[in-house]
C-alpha cells in the first residue's frame, strides 16, 4: 500500500475523526508510513474554524508518533491554505515547528471556498475554473512555504457540472506556468484521490496535468487520499499507482524533515 501523505483528523475544523482512528486504519492497511496534514487556513470567513491549534497539535502528534512507532511510521505535517496577503504569516507558520511535510493548497478564492455553491454564482464553470487557476498561479509565484502543491484542480470537484465539460488543456496557458515554477523550485505536485471519491473518474489534478508535469521535468509526486474519515484512507491507491506509471513516473515521494525521499510505485 502506498503511503498516504494527505489526511485529516479532529484537529481539522472539518473532521471529527480522532487521530488514533486514522493511525490504526493505516496500520491495518499495512501502510509503512503516513503523514497527518491537518488544515490551517488563516484569515478566512467560513462556517468551519480552519485555524489549527498548533500548540496542542504538534505535541499530540509527537506523542502519537512515539506511541505507535512499532506499528507505523508517522510524519507530522500541515496543510497550509495559501493566500498572498498573509505571506509573512505563512512563512512564520512553516518554520514555527519542525514539520516533516507541508502541503500548500488553494481553498479560498476571492474570499470564497469552491466547496460552497456561492463561489459559482454568476459564473460559468469555465469562468470559475479559470479564476481558480489564475489565483493559484499568483500564489505559486509568490509563496515558497510549502513542499507539495495540493489538489491543483480542486475546484472541479464542486462545479455545478463537475468535469462534464472540463478540458484541462483549455487552461494550460495558466497551468503550464504553475507546473514550471514547481519544477524550477523543486516542489512536488500532489496526486489527490479525492477527485475519484467525488465521482470525477480522475484524481486531482487529472492525468493530463500529471502527465504534463512529468513532461516538463517534474519528478516529485506525493500521493494523498484527503481522508477525513478512516474509510477514505488510501482511497483507490492501487488505481493511482497504475495511473502514475502510465504518466511516466516510476517513483513517488514522501517527506521527512521537509526533505524528499523516493519510493517505488
Amino acid at each position: 500500500m502506498l503511503c498516504d501523505f494527505h489526511l485529516h483528523t479532529s484537529f481539522s475544523g472539518d473532521s471529527d475523526t480522532p487521530p488514533e482512528d486514522q493511525i490504526l486504519k493505516a496500520a491495518a492497511l499495512n501502510m509503512p508510513r503516513i503523514c497527518v496534514t491537518d488544515h490551517h487556513d488563516m484569515d478566512v470567513v467560513s462556517d468551519c474554524d480552519f485555524t489549527l491549534d498548533l500548540p496542542k497539535y504538534f505535541p499530540a502528534m509527537e506523542a502519537l508518533r512515539e506511541q505507535y512507532r512499532d506499528q507505523i511510521r508517522i510524519e507530522i505535517g500541515i496543510e497550509l491554505g495559501l493566500q498572498n496577503h498573509i505571506a509573512q504569516k505563512l512563512h512564520e507558520t512553516a518554520v514555527s515547528y519542525p514539520f516533516d511535510f507541508i502541503i500548500g493548497s488553494c481553498h479560498f478564492i476571492d474570499g470564497q471556498d469552491p466547496y460552497f455553491p456561492a463561489f459559482f454564482q454568476g459564473k460559468s464553470d469555465k469562468e470559475a475554473y479559470r479564476r481558480f487557476f489564475e489565483v493559484t498561479l499568483k500564489r505559486v509565484e509568490k509563496l515558497n512555504c510549502f513542499d507539495s502543491l495540493g489538489h491543483l484542480d480542486y475546484v472541479v470537484r464542486y462545479g455545478p457540472a463537475k468535469n462534464r465539460y472540463y478540458d484541462p488543456k483549455e487552461y494550460f496557458d495558466i497551468i503550464d506556468p504553475i507546473l514550471r515554477i514547481l519544477v524550477h523550485r523543486g516542489k512536488a505536485l500532489e496526486c489527490n484521490t479525492g477527485g475519484l471519491h467525488y465521482g470525477l473518474g480522475h484524481p486531482n489534478p487529472c492525468e493530463e496535468i500529471l502527465r504534463r508535469y512529468r513532461e516538463l521535468g517534474g519528478e516529485l509526486i506525493t500521493v494523498g487520499s484527503d481522508a477525513h474519515v478512516p474509510s477514505r484512507l488510501g482511497y483507490d491507491f492501487d488505481y493511482v499507482r497504475d495511473l502514475l506509471k502510465a504518466c511516466g513516473f516510476s517513483h513517488y515521494t514522501v517527506y521527512h524533515q521537509r526533505k524528499p525521499e523516493f519510493l517505488p510505485l
